[in-house]
């Protein structure tokens, strides 16, 4: 048991730095946060465990998990005034340091192969909550643009209920360079065909647009939308959601 109590320790002051995507990726590390979350993924370990972090009130819950067969996991006790610091969902739960996976660009000339969804969302718990119904939705992989948050992101993980630990994830770069021209991929946007009216492709990409600007001024995407009566529009992840809905059903 190693103990930490001052806000000094380099361990903290890494672990400290999780909380944003730029920290995630710098130390290529991210908490996994979550009563339910944790005890799901310590069944079936799929991400490598570097640390475990309890306060005196918790007890270590690696050794006697599936994980512990990969090596012993350092568990690291801080005062619960630290430990809050890193809670920073409030989960009052042990916490895991777990190593990423790293995500590979999509490969040149790929083709989409099932509903592929591109995701430029930038705020944590809509890019979470967009993951959560992708993976209920058949949805096969989630395409992360420069603009999107970390899918590391102690927030996302938690709106995603898991999700994002769970669908294949790649990157293709700046949004701009990738949709614009490309008539291939469809944009759920304020003004389009009916989801509910359209003919769903098996293989399809769909991009969501983030909050506020949409596509304004992006040429060339084929457009869908969500008809609302009494409101101007949707948040994003609900109009998705529906978009997703409609495509499950469609393609059954």
């Amino acid at each position: 048991m190693n103990e930490i109590t001052s806000k000094t320790n380099e361990h903290f002051k890494r672990w400290s730095d999780l909380s944003s995507s730029r920290g995630i990726k710098k130390h290529n590390e991210f908490i996994l946060m979550g009563e339910k979350l944790i005890e799901e993924f310590l069944k079936n370990p799929n991400f490598k465990v570097k640390a475990e972090i309890i306060h005196e009130d918790l007890r270590s819950v690696t050794p006697t998990s599936a994980a512990a067969k990969f090596g012993r996991i350092p568990v690291f006790k801080l005062p619960k005034g630290l430990f809050n610091e890193l809670d920073v969902v409030g989960t009052h739960y042990n916490l895991l340091v777990l190593e990423p996976k790293a995500i590979e660009n999509l490969p040149e000339g790929h083709t989409a192969e099932g509903l592929e969804l591109i995701c430029p969302l930038g705020d944590p718990g809509n890019l979470g909550a967009l993951a959560r119904s992708a993976l209920a939705f058949k949805v096969s992989k989630l395409l992360l643009t420069d603009e999107s948050c970390s899918p590391y992101h102690p927030k996302a993980i938690k709106a995603s209920a898991g999700a994002l630990l769970k669908l294949p994830l790649y990157k293709i770069g700046k949004l701009t360079d990738y949709v614009t021209g490309n008539e291939r991929i469809w944009a759920l946007d304020m003004k389009g065909e009916n989801v509910a009216n359209f003919k769903w492709p098996k293989n399809l990409q769909l991009v969501i647009g983030e909050e506020g600007p949409g596509f304004s001024g992006t040429k060339g995407l084929q457009r869908l939308s969500v008809p609302t009566q009494g409101v101007e529009s949707l948040n994003a992840t609900v109009a998705a959601s529906i978009a997703l809905f409609t495509y499950a059903n469609s393609t059954k």
